[in-house]
């Protein structure tokens, strides 16, 4: 044989060991032993708010499952609360199970019902003999209970972290805690989540568990607690064009992303929110609903909005102190190693600044429970760096979300990047192959339709392109779809599209529509023969 074909076999075989290797890794231990599945979920954390995305927020436990396991760079939700939640807890778009909204389709949206085929991962694993947990925000169509959780605690009042009056156990409702009290909803999330956890350790230690722990920070309204807001009172007084440059900087050393940061939308804002006007008068002289620079705020915006801000960075610390704590109960139990972490944002930070609830009281201290205060579109835009718009836009900034994943006995690499493209609607997939449960493949004498998503057990070894034919969105009119690494993107049903090659402009800043129309066609079609399907889906009869 030739020297030539010598090194072909050679280069053969070693591919053919990777894909092996790939192929089966994380699924030995599995085989013998499926591992636990802890699922933590936070509402309208940004892409760059943690120290391992960039930020200046101090998140240690975060960070340590970081450097102990695997972050992506490149992993999407949905732009918003409910729908992403559809997607972690059945594997399918949400407009595919009728939980966002859909021209022509009424069932379909915030208040939308599943068809009886979607079930939640719960009722998945079940026959594998776990038992479930939920603790936190629910968001989803039916009640946990119902749909095979075996424990829960529902905040089910997202306008009330110190006294909320909607809250349920195990499906029976709780009082209304009272003012005053010592109750912090993200400790109470927690601690709830601890107590499953124990429990489960006590009597039913030779079953897997499913934990699906969602958060309701860092969400509006801003309330954190006194002495996590003092660890930065003066931290953010740079302010947002000054510290979105840092952590821009650090996630280009970290290796996050490549491109450019993206132009800062001073005219931008949901359009729900109150005008200018209307918020100085509810709020403050203080308060401004754009996202104009620094530099242009009177000293007493730039006080109030660094104020703001403190309190976001409180909600997030505060979170991953919580979490840690949950961390604790799975070491005291010996449950670390053998526990599927995937920690993740259910949408981009949050533009919103709605007052709700209780009202603002301009008279209470900032972040306390008179106060009814939204981060708006100044830091969200810091939040969400390098990328562009905010929660509820389907732009890089409101689809975008920190993944870490974290499995000692199935991932062996530590501190790993891993850049493949990727979405909600790949967990299912991923926890049906490393848990080896069966998805429903018929119901009602008809067969149910296949998952979009794709299987990420192949990235937990190595950083390989697990490959999608494409990544669909549509929230609140905004569309967007995404093949290979063309990315279309349109804001408003009306609004003309956008093309962005997203392999080195993720932050969306040089449209290729004139240059290559042919591509924007391409993928216009791509999108609407999706919405297309989905519509003929959430219209067909159980």
């Amino acid at each position: 044989m030739t020297n030539e074909v010598i090194a072909l076999i050679k280069q053969l075989s070693v591919l053919a060991i990777v894909f092996c290797i790939i192929d089966v890794s994380p699924l030995v231990a599995a085989e013998a032993n499926p591992p636990n599945v802890l699922i933590i979920v936070a509402d309208d954390l940004g892409y760059s708010d943690l120290g391992c995305y960039g930020g200046e927020i101090a998140t240690p436990n975060l960070d340590r499952l970081a450097a102990n396991g695997l972050k992506f760079s490149q992993f999407y939700n949905t732009g918003r609360c409910w729908s992403s939640r559809a997607a972690i807890l059945t594997g399918y778009y949400a407009q595919q199970v009728r939980r966002d909204a859909l021209p022509n389709v009424p069932a379909a949206g915030a208040r939308g019902v599943r068809q009886g085929w979607a079930k939640l991962l719960p009722e998945i694993l079940k026959p594998l003999g776990y038992r479930s947990y939920h603790s936190g925000k629910w968001h989803v169509d039916g009640l946990p209970l119902k749909n095979g959780f075996d424990r829960s605690y529902s905040l089910d009042d997202h306008d009330r972290f110190f006294a909320p009056r909607q809250h349920t156990e195990d499906g029976q409702p709780l009082a209304p805690v009272e003012p005053n009290s010592s109750y912090y909803a993200t400790t109470a999330i927690a601690e709830h989540s601890i107590k499953c956890l124990r429990e489960h350790a006590e009597k039913h230690r030779e079953k897997p568990f499913f934990q699906y722990l969602c958060f309701t920070s860092p969400h509006f309204p801003l309330h954190a607690l006194p002495e996590d807001i003092a660890k930065y009172r003066s931290r953010y007084l740079a302010g947002w064009d000054a510290l979105r440059d840092q952590r821009f900087a650090r996630q280009r050393e970290l290796g996050l992303v490549n491109c450019k940061l993206s132009t800062r939308a001073e005219k931008t804002a949901p359009r729900w929110n109150p005008s200018e006007e209307e918020l100085q008068r509810r709020i403050g002289a203080g308060e401004i609903g754009r996202a104009v620079a620094w530099t242009d705020l009177t000293q007493e915006q730039q006080a109030f909005q660094a104020g703001k801000m403190a309190i976001h960075a409180a909600m997030v610390d505060r979170m991953d102190h919580e979490i840690g704590r949950v961390i604790d109960q799975l070491v005291a139990t010996n449950s670390l190693d053998n526990t599927l972490i995937m920690f993740l944002s259910d949408n981009g930070a949050s533009a919103e600044q709605i007052i709700r609830g209780d009202g603002h009281d301009p008279a209470a201290t900032p972040g306390s429970a008179g106060s009814y205060l939204g981060l708006g579109p100044g830091w969200s835009t810091m939040s969400n760096s390098p990328f562009r718009m905010h929660k509820s836009w389907v732009h890089e900034g409101g689809i975008s979300t920190p993944l870490i994943v974290h499995w000692p006995a199935g991932i062996t690499e530590k501190g790993g990047l891993r850049h493949t493209a990727s979405h909600l609607i790949d967990i299912v997939p991923t926890l049906l192959e490393v848990t080896r449960a069966k998805r429903i493949e018929n119901w009602n004498g008809h067969p149910v339709p296949s998952l979009p998503g794709r299987s990420l057990a192949p990235a937990f070894v190595m950083d390989v392109v697990v490959p999608h034919e494409f990544l669909w969105w549509f929230h609140e009119g905004n569309r967007a779809v995404r093949v290979g690494d063309w990315k279309l993107v349109s804001w408003g049903a009306n609004g003309p599209w956008e093309l962005f090659n997203v392999q080195n402009d993720r932050s969306e800043t040089t449209n290729l529509t004139e240059t290559f129309p042919g591509k924007a066609r391409e993928l216009e079609e791509v999108w609407k023969t999706k919405l297309e399907e989905f519509q003929e889906l959430a219209l067909q009869k159980d």
